[in-house]
This record gives C-alpha cells, sequence and structure tokens, in this order.
C-alpha cells in the first residue's frame, strides 16, 4: 500500500553527533519520551472511556450499584459484610452535629465506589487476559474447536450486552517484540528466492555478525520500550515514516477509496454531496458517542480503534523538519470546508433551533449555492491549494507566510483546518464520450492525484464528488490505514443510499429551507512570499500527477466463492496469481510488499507480509513450464498458499519481521551504531506493493438484490518509480475488483498492461481446481512479452454494463 513507498524512502538525519560524543542519553531520551506520550494518552482514553461508558461499564452502572447499596442499608441490609460500617467509623465526626445520617451515606459511597472500581479492573484483566488467546489463527478455515467457541463465549460475556467502539480497547494486549535471531532467519528466508548463491552468503555473514554485535544492544533497547510504551512500533512508525517525510504527498502518501464501480445513485452533484456530507457528520457525531460497532477480525477478534478518534477534524500541519497531527474536538468544529472551481467555501451543518444537524436537502440547497455562484476565483486563490502538494518544508515556510498574512487570510486558514473534513466539486474527468473502462481509469486518478491544485492534502479526509454523481475519498495515510476510513466509508454509501434516498427527480429526500443563508466564501490575501511559492508547487504537483497512470480491472469470471471451493483463502490464491502475473510482466521476481494488519494489538497499525517466497517462485515457474501437467501446478500451488498464510498468521500475531527490522535500524541511528546488516535491508526497493481492501460489513449491502450497489475499494501509487501498486478487493462471492497504478515515465510498467496480465494469471490458476473455470486464451506458458504502452492495446478487461458518465 502507499506506507510501502513512505518505508522505503524515509531518511533519518537526526543530527545527534559523532558516537564519541554520546551513546545511550539519546535513545533513552527517545524511549522515555515515546512512554510518557503513551502514558498520557492511555489516562485522558480511560476518562474518555469511563465517561462514555466503555469502559466496560459506564457511569450508569456505578450510579445502580451505588442505588442498590443505599437501599440494602435503608431496608436493614448490610451486602458489605460489615465494611460500610467499618468505614463510616473511620471517618472524621465533622459534620454529624448538622447532618447526622451523612456518614453513613458517605461510607456507603465510598464502597459502592471501591465496589464498581474493583468490578471494572476485574472485566479490564479478564478481557485482556482472553484477548491474548491466538488459537483460532491456526484451525482450520470454517470450523471451530471446542476451546474457541468457549473463548468466543467468554468475550461476549465479560464485554457487556452491547459492546460498543472502544469497548475492547485498553484490554487489547501489548505488541510483542520477536527475538533478533527468529526475525533475522526469516529474513534471510524471505530474500533467498531473489538473491544469487554469492550474495546470499555475503548476506548471511553480514546477518551473522549483526546478531554477534549490534543486535543485543539494540534489542535491549527495544526491549525497554516494549514494556515501557503501549506498542514499541507505530508511534515511531507515524512520527519517522509519516509525519517526518518530506517528499509530497501527492501519490506517495495519500491514497483513494471510490463509491461504487458502474453506478451512481443519482446524477446530481448537490444531492450526492448533501446526502454524503449529512451521512458523514451524522456518522461523526455517533463516532464520538462510541455508538459504532467495534471492528473484528474474520468477525472474531476485537481490533484496535485508537485510529478512529482522528477521523475527522484533522489536519496534518507541515513543519521544516516534521509535521504535526492536529485534532480539535467536534463541539469547536460544526463546518466544512469547500472548494470548487479554486474557490473556498464555509459550508455550516448546524442550524435551527437547538442547532440540530442540517437535513440533506437543506445541506445539497446550500451545495447548489456553490455550484450556481459565477463568480471567479481570486488571483492565487486558484490554485493555491497546490502549496498542500508541495515538499512539507516548502509548504511549511508558505503557510507561515499566510499565518502571518492578513486577518481574513488568518480565519481562512482556520476555517479550513478546523472544519470536520474537506469537500472537493468538480468536473467528471475525462472527455465527454469516454468509454466506460476509461472513464472508471479516470475516476481512480482523479480521486489520486487530481490536478495537482483540487485537494486539500493534508486533511484527515478529502470528499471528492463530480458533476456526473460519482464520489470517492482522497485520505491522508498518517493517521490510519485503509480499513479504518472503509470501515466508515461503507456505512456512508449505504446510509446515503439505502436510508436517505433520493427523489424521483434525483434531488435529497425533504423540502428546502428558504430561511438558511448562502455558505460564507472565504477571502484569502495571499501574501508575496506564499503566492511566489504557488507556481513551483502547481508546477512539480501537476508533473506528479501527469506521471501517475491509475488502472481499474473489475474480474467478474469468480470471486471468494470460488476461492472457498478451492479450500484456499482468498488473499493467498491472488497473491499467487499476483506474482504469476509480475514474472510474465517483467520475466523476474521482486521483492513484494503485502500489507497486514496488527490491530489485533494495542494502537497496532499494519506488518508486511513477503507473498514472494521459494514456494511462490516454485510455483511460478511450474506454471511457465509446459513440461509439467496441472496435478504437478496444483500440488505446488497448494504449498505455496499454504506458506502465504502462515506468513499471514504469523504477522497477525506480531511475529513478522520489517517492522522489527525498521525499529532496529532507527535505534542504531539514535545510538549512531552502524550496522552494515540494517543499511542493507533499508536499500530495499518494493516493486510490486499490494494490499487487500476488506469488507467489513457485507451486511449493510445485499448483492443478491443490488449487485451494483457494492463498494469496490481504493488504491495508492507505486512503491517504486519502476514498479506497480495493486490493491484488490471481494465484492461479494463473485467479483473481484483491482486497483493498479503505475509511472508513466517508467518503461517497463503499464497499468491496463499489468491488469491484463492479472487476468490471465487468475484464470491460469483457477483452471487448475478443474471446477469449471478455463485458462486464459494467451499464446503459450513461458512467454513475457512486453507491449509499449503506445503499442495496439490488448482486448479490454469487462466491465459490467451501466457503467454511465
Amino acid at each position: 500500500m502507499a506506507e510501502a513507498r513512505q518505508a522505503a524512502t524515509f531518511r533519518l538525519d537526526l543530527g545527534l553527533g559523532t558516537p564519541g560524543q554520546r551513546w545511550w542519553n539519546p535513545a533513552l531520551k527517545e524511549v522515555g519520551s515515546a512512554g510518557l506520550r503513551s502514558w498520557r494518552r492511555s489516562l485522558a482514553q480511560c476518562r474518555d472511556d469511563v465517561l462514555s461508558g466503555a469502559c466496560p461499564a459506564g457511569p450508569a452502572s456505578g450510579l445502580f450499584l451505588l442505588a442498590a447499596i443505599q437501599g440494602s442499608r435503608f431496608m436493614q441490609l448490610d451486602p458489605s459484610l460489615g465494611l460500610v460500617d467499618w468505614i463510616k467509623a473511620s471517618l472524621p465526626a465533622w459534620g454529624a452535629r448538622w447532618l447526622p445520617g451523612c456518614q453513613g451515606v458517605l461510607a456507603a459511597t465510598i464502597f459502592a465506589g471501591g465496589l464498581w472500581m474493583a468490578l471494572l479492573l476485574t472485566l479490564h484483566v479478564v478481557l485482556r487476559l482472553l484477548l491474548r488467546y491466538q488459537g483460532w489463527l491456526s484451525e482450520p478455515r470454517g470450523t471451530l474447536s471446542l476451546p474457541t467457541r468457549s473463548w468466543l463465549a467468554l468475550v461476549r460475556i465479560f464485554s457487556g450486552r452491547r459492546p460498543t467502539l472502544y469497548t475492547y480497547q485498553r484490554s487489547l494486549p501489548s505488541l510483542p517484540l520477536p527475538s533478533t535471531a527468529g526475525t533475522v532467519a526469516k529474513y534471510l528466508e524471505s530474500v533467498r528466492p531473489l538473491l544469487s548463491d554469492e550474495d546470499f552468503q555475503a548476506l548471511s555473514s553480514q546477518a551473522q555478525t549483526f546478531l554477534h554485535t549490534e543486535a543485543p544492544r539494540l534489542q535491549a533497547l527495544l526491549g525497554l520500550k516494549a514494556w515501557w510504551a503501549a506498542n514499541y512500533v507505530s508511534d515511531w512508525w507515524g512520527e519517522y515514516v509519516y509525519l517526518r517525510s518530506r517528499s509530497s504527498l501527492l501519490g506517495n502518501s495519500n491514497f483513494y477509496i471510490l463509491d461504487f464501480l458502474s453506478v451512481a445513485p443519482t446524477p446530481l452533484q448537490a444531492a450526492r454531496a448533501g446526502n454524503a456530507v449529512f451521512a458523514m457528520m451524522r456518522f461523526r457525531e455517533q463516532l464520538g458517542r462510541g455508538e459504532i460497532e467495534p471492528a473484528t477480525l474474520l468477525g472474531m477478534r476485537p481490533l484496535c480503534s485508537a485510529q478512529y478518534r482522528h477521523m475527522f477534524n484533522t489536519t496534518r500541519i507541515p513543519g521544516v523538519s516534521g509535521d504535526q497531527l492536529c485534532h480539535v474536538r467536534n463541539s469547536c468544529s460544526h463546518h466544512v470546508a469547500v472548494l470548487h472551481r479554486g474557490r473556498f467555501f464555509r459550508l455550516g451543518t448546524r442550524g435551527g433551533p437547538g442547532g440540530r444537524l442540517l437535513s440533506p436537502r437543506v445541506l445539497e440547497q446550500q451545495l447548489q449555492h456553490i455550484l450556481d455562484d459565477p463568480a471567479p476565483a481570486r488571483p492565487s486563490e486558484e490554485h493555491l491549494a497546490a502549496l498542500t502538494a508541495a515538499p512539507r518544508a516548502l509548504w511549511a515556510q508558505a503557510r507561515a507566510s499566510l499565518q502571518a498574512g492578513g486577518r481574513s487570510t488568518q480565519a481562512a486558514l482556520e476555517v479550513v483546518e478546523g472544519a470536520a473534513f474537506f469537500l472537493c466539486l468538480e468536473e467528471t474527468p475525462g472527455p465527454s464520450n469516454a468509454s466506460p473502462e476509461v472513464l472508471l481509469d479516470k475516476l481512480a486518478q482523479s480521486l489520486l492525484v487530481g490536478s495537482g491544485h483540487s485537494r486539500w492534502l493534508d486533511k484527515s479526509l478529502n470528499l471528492v464528488v463530480f458533476a456526473n454523481g460519482r464520489m470517492g475519498l482522497n485520505v491522508e495515510h498518517s493517521w490510519a490505514d485503509v480499513p479504518v476510513p472503509s470501515h466508515m466509508w461503507e456505512a456512508i454509501l449505504a446510509a446515503e443510499c439505502f436510508e436517505l434516498g433520493y427523489a424521483a427527480d434525483g434531488h435529497c429526500r425533504g423540502a428546502p429551507d428558504p430561511t438558511v443563508g448562502p455558505p460564507e466564501r472565504l477571502l484569502w490575501a495571499v501574501p508575496e512570499e506564499a503566492a511566489a511559492s504557488i507556481p513551483l508547487a502547481l508546477r512539480e504537483a501537476q508533473v506528479l500527477a501527469r506521471d501517475t497512470e491509475c488502472h481499474i480491472l473489475p474480474f467478474t469470471h469468480f470471486g471468494r466463492g470460488f476461492t472457498r471451493r478451492c479450500r484456499t483463502p482468498g488473499s493467498s490464491f491472488v497473491q499467487l496469481a499476483l506474482q504469476l502475473a509480475r514474472f510474465r510482466d517483467q520475466g523476474s521476481f521482486c521483492l513484494t510488499y503485502e500489507a497486514c494488519v496488527t490491530r489485533s494489538f494495542h494502537e497496532g497499525r499494519t506488518e508486511t507480509v513477503r507473498p514472494c517466497t521459494t514456494e511462490a517462485c516454485a510455483f511460478v515457474r511450474a506454471m511457465e513450464d509446459p513440461r509439467l501437467t496441472d496435478a504437478q501446478r496444483l500440488a505446488l500451488f497448494r504449498v505455496a498458499a499454504e506458506r502465504h498464510w502462515a506468513l499471514c498468521r504469523a504477522a497477525l500475531t506480531g511475529e513478522g519481521i520489517d517492522r522489527h527490522l525498521f525499529c532496529l535500524y532507527l535505534v542504531s541511528q539514535l545510538l549512531c551504531l552502524p550496522s552494515p546488516f540494517l543499511t542493507q535491508v533499508r536499500a530495499e526497493r518494493w516493486k510490486l506493493s499490494t494490499s487487500q481492501s476488506p469488507t467489513q460489513q457485507p451486511r449493510l449491502f445485499d448483492p443478491a438484490r443490488h449487485p451494483d450497489y457494492i463498494c469496490c475499494g481504493g488504491g495508492f501509487g507505486p512503491a517504486d518509480d519502476d514498479g506497480y501498486g495493486v490493491s484488490y478487493i471481494f465484492m461479494g462471492e463473485s467479483m473481484i475488483t483491482f486497483h493498479i497504478s503505475c509511472k508513466v515515465s517508467s518503461p517497463d510498467t503499464d497499468s491496463r498492461r499489468f491488469g491484463q496480465r492479472i487476468q490471465d494469471a487468475m484464470l491460469d490458476v483457477a483452471a487448475l481446481f478443474g471446477l469449471g473455470i478455463g485458462p486464459s486464451t494467451r499464446a503459450q506458458p513461458g512467454e513475457a512479452a512486453r507491449e509499449d504502452r503506445n503499442s495496439e492495446p490488448q482486448q479490454a478487461p469487462s466491465v459490467p454494463s451501466g457503467l454511465g458518465h
């Protein structure tokens, strides 16, 4: 995913001097600061969870317990077994003359409060112990053993009747720290199929030297952090991979999510935006109250929900050496910032008695005002958003100039950065007579990079609504990974299509309100220093945008239902097909990045699975060897698929290798302790970066009744300039959608060609099972042809009918 490029390109420049000037102090200071930040977050979250009733019991349960204790004492009963009387006797005698019964009430209150806290602590400890169980991952798919069923029952019992989003948050276990010997051994195994015997021998020698020299000291410091902080990876990952990256966010970090594959529920831009804004603001309110159902892994294991706290009202503030995430509370942000034809507006979302959320029809009315406004953009205003696509240091300097500008400019910047999210109203990309396939690709490219000046890339969420009614999200990556905004996006699409709906004429349901005034136009008086940076930022952003190529492949031949019949995990099936497609496209194997969540641990984010294994390479070579039979290829496929699933299980349980190696490298830099082995690891290039977009709420969509209304996922830019970025999503039981990206400037890559390679590989792998899926019509095995991007294109992948402009 997009993080692969950030991880591969980050450079650490701490400016801490030479090894002789320091030893442990900077590293210990960093570990200590990380622990203090972790404890501060935990205390703040504990306070919020108690107030919201997600602890897993709220203040109401404490009041009920207090009332029960007081009532029992009124009825001459003592459930405390004498403890209340002992507390009463221990209290000072003040107040007894004026309030004779106050000591008894106070003693009962103290006892009830202590009992309530003890019950909460017991529930917390029991849940924490239960959530350490990982045995269900090792069981055959589709079956649950008696221990796992018992574990599930106990988790439900101790979670309360209605667990909320944050019920499990503080009970999640910490991410375990693997051993350096185990991590190094797994790493060497992962790169073995990519290296010659001589190179592998040299790397193995470096690894052994590392294990006996630098590794013990680095591991000791990491062990201290793993004990002291909630998660030994996530805070450093967020800071050094994302916030300290100085490159542009455009196409390098941000990712996109599209709505549906082939339909728009209304052709009216303002109506679609009105329903979407209403649904997102309502979701924000539910999120603030913790009313969203907790996310789970495979429907069983509760996941960390820490990332949800920064979904709305969050902006990445640029700095010269590092950025910061700025988050404001819901009570301080009741508006949405809107960009249309280079003009900025403040769209209020509340009004009327009690400050209730405006209805979708009224929001549509407000947005139509913006669309109908003929006023042009002011000088330097039209391309102002291009600054957010500039290298971060340049944007930091320009932003400082904006802050030092006039009062109107300061106010406009505060409105944009303090908004719940950013809304972009745009024209439909591509020519008006574009084919459905071309339009789909143009929508993906527009969502990912736009025109270079059409997104405020610092905002956590950019909602983009096109003139034809299609829409999607552009998401800033530092605050969350794909599953979190995808969870929200599924809820929004289901709400705006099936709950809110549209009238027969395409407008939002309800009636306009003529008493609501038009949105406020933001006034920018851009200082000369910032204005001088805009052309440079725009030129670089447009170069990045033009160099990004996106292609969406709707694979309609089969989906999860077929992989289930093959008794193979869907991700393993697709990953092996991707290895085959990449080999046919380039004629060689490459280091492959597959993102895997570690949110089953407290504050977990992602880990890397390396699908290009020795077993996968053997399978791919067998597919290209005409001397082998399908039975032999199928046997190798099953071995490779089992190996891939074993790697996924290891990553899910905190036994991955790449985050551990990242932290070891970071500590070596903090200690000025260079390691040739870790330097070699850091030099790796991910020429194939992949990710699966999860469908987390399938009950919201009905593929049988509404086959077109299923979220089709999203994509990201390639991790390497000569590589591919591939995201895929299982849409129901009979379809998979692939989102493919690459660089136009690379002579080796072509997204549409690679899409055809993927389709052929999927069909060829499926044909091995003899379940009615025929092989592709490629000329012959072993062919690794490379068509030029300007040559005659191959047959376009099939797209469902009804994909209109």
